[in-house]
């Protein structure tokens, strides 16, 4: 028997993470469609739709309010993922006509499914992957530490090895996406407990005699499942949030910072991502009124590892000192190095492709994230080694 389906194309947003709103479908050449905002915020640029019925058409794909985003000078030589199946995303012919702020997209599919997205999305259904998986580890201890405005776990990861004198361990911290559609932060922390739990690498294993390392991989479930680009279920900014979170507005921030005050921090890392420049790079505190020459010195070190060992990462480039202003105090990695006079630091990676190591067909993408998390531990392991 066989079945007259009708022919059209159809676009929707309806499932974890999704953005979009459809304000035109008549035309394949000239849809023209819109993205949302964070709740109760002004903030949007993440997106992230599905395409049915348009194999081996041409789309011509209008973001029309483009130009009204958070971080227009993020979308100059920014280019769109793609993905048939979920896994695999690869980039596509995108352009930013600053003349009328629209952002255009134009691919043809092979297939009748198609998904478009700003970056590789991280779904919630592999945040609890990532978290099952990590506590098959004996080195690794879940703990559930709140619950978000909308009823989601924050879970932490413990990851530590027994001591003799657990006195004498070091107390690392590293959060990942404080700002939801930053998903090359859930990625590359992916990459970097992933290494840690390999009873094999011996890098990882000497971090862990050396240190107790505490991991929040998704520091914002509710913007994360919602589609947000920057922020929680009310609207909250979370890296604007350090110097006085509340439980009514940023309980995920109050939460993490009460168990940082109880262990106390010797390093941080909070990982994210940068719409506007195409590299990766660290902000550090330099510029903060708090910071001593010892621990910009660490820093610095720091830096000038990763980059030695893995060539994604650069230090020609990054944000100006006192780029923050008054807000300073409000991100984590600033409160952080104050409170704990310790080397606290952002690692930001590019929703572009990285400019010294370009990659036509998938630009900066999940997997080159992962490799990074998985690089971060030799830096560690180097400020370990220095402190003994």
């Amino acid at each position: 028997m066989s079945l007259t389906i009708p022919s059209r194309i159809k676009i929707s947003s309806q499932f974890d993470a999704g953005n979009v709103e459809v304000l035109d479908l008549t035309n394949p050449k000239d849809i023209q469609l819109s993205i949302c905002h964070d709740n109760q915020s002004d903030f949007f640029q993440w997106f992230h739709f599905r395409v049915q019925g348009a194999a081996t058409q041409p789309l011509n794909l209008r973001i029309v309010n483009a130009g009204q985003a958070a971080y227009v000078d993020g979308w100059p030589d920014y280019r769109a993922v793609a993905s048939y199946d979920r896994e695999t995303w690869f980039r596509v012919d995108t352009a930013y006509e600053a003349d009328t702020g629209e952002l255009v997209i134009q691919h043809t599919p092979a297939q009748n499914s198609i998904y478009f997205a700003y970056f590789a999305p991280y779904s919630w259904d592999q945040h609890l992957d990532l978290i099952g998986q990590a506590q098959q580890s004996a080195l690794c201890e879940v703990h559930d530490i709140g619950t978000t405005l909308d009823g989601y776990d924050l879970n932490l990861l413990k990851i530590s090895k027994a001591s003799d004198d657990p006195t004498a361990k070091k107390q690392i911290w590293v959060t990942a996406r404080q700002h939801p559609g930053e998903t090359m932060a859930e990625w590359c922390a992916e990459g970097f407990i992933a290494r840690l739990l390999d009873e094999d690498d011996a890098l990882g294993q000497s971090v862990l005699e050396q240190a107790d390392l505490y991991i929040v991989p998704n520091m914002n479930p509710d913007g994360s499942i919602r589609g947000h680009l920057r922020t929680n279920a009310c609207g909250a900014n979370l890296n604007r949030e350090w110097e006085t979170p509340t439980p009514e507005r940023s309980p995920e921030v109050l939460a993490v910072r009460t168990l940082m005050q109880q262990s106390g921090v010797d390093l941080f890392l909070d990982l994210h991502g940068d719409e506007a420049l195409p590299c990766n790079f660290i902000a550090g505190q330099e510029g903060a009124p708090h910071l001593s020459p010892e621990v910009l010195a660490q820093e610095n070190s720091f830096k000038q590892d990763l980059e030695q060992i893995n060539p994604d990462f650069q230090t020609a480039r990054g944000y100006p000192p006192g780029k923050f202003g008054p807000e300073t105090y409000t991100i984590a990695a600033f409160w952080v190095g104050r409170e704990f006079n310790c080397p606290s630091m952002t690692l930001e990676m590019p929703f572009k492709d990285y400019d010294n190591r370009p990659d036509a067909d998938f630009g900066w993408s999940p997997e080159r994230s992962v490799k990074l998390g998985e690089s971060l531990l030799y830096p560690v392991h180097q400020w370990l080694q220095a402190g003994l």
